[in-house]
């Protein structure tokens, strides 16, 4: 059993194949439990109509799908396009795409082809990033979603989600001891099972 308080961050660790993944598609409903249940602010989440669950939930998995479309289309894709300013540019000053903006051809109107071609492994993180954050959730879920950043494009990117992780419960599945260790909860995973939980000065 886990139970994550509303509002806190949850870091979970493990070898590949612990079931780290898994664990964070139960809450989408992207899986189905075989046994047990997830629940969502008590309710069980197969009670939940799906669209509204998922609704809010901002989820960024580890390999991001892109559109072959304009980043800002691709990033207008989380919705959040009402609102002060231009929502776009808050979702990817978070995410560090726009440190990238100048080396794009037309900046967001850069159309970057079948399956984000034209981007790197970390730009394409960092646009699903902001596709996630413009959606403004409830719930956000990052699986493995800054493992093609360099650390100092990291550091910067959670400084950025801290903020906005105040008021918000956070998933966040990582391999960097840097990227889980401002969690409230950090959970290790082993063969499907919790083998420890605690803080990080407590791990």
């Amino acid at each position: 059993s886990l139970h994550v308080p509303a509002g806190s961050t949850l870091a979970l660790v493990g070898r590949v194949g612990a079931g780290k993944t898994t664990l964070a598609r139960l809450v989408p409903r992207l899986l189905e439990p075989t046994a047990g249940e997830v629940l969502v602010d008590g309710v069980p989440v197969d009670r939940l109509p799906l669209a509204a669950l998922r609704g809010s939930i901002g989820y960024v998995p580890q390999d991001s799908f892109l559109f072959s479309d304009t980043i800002r289309e691709n990033i207008l894709l989380g919705g959040g396009a009402d609102g002060d300013g231009d929502p776009v540019l808050a979702a990817a000053d978070v995410s560090q795409l726009t440190a990238d903006l100048d080396g794009f051809p037309a900046g967001f109107e850069t159309v970057v082809g079948e399956r984000g071609v034209t981007l790197s492994g970390g730009q394409k993180q960092r646009t699903a990033l902001a596709r996630a954050v413009i959606r403004e959730p409830r719930i956000l879920i990052l699986d493995d979603a800054l493992a093609s950043v360099d650390t100092d494009t990291e550091e910067r990117i959670l400084d950025g989600l801290r903020v906005i992780m105040r008021s918000r419960t956070t998933i966040v599945i990582a391999h960097r001891l840097s990227t889980v260790r401002h969690a409230d909860q950090i959970v290790v995973l082993d063969g499907g099972g919790i083998a420890e939980q605690g803080t990080h000065d407590e791990l």
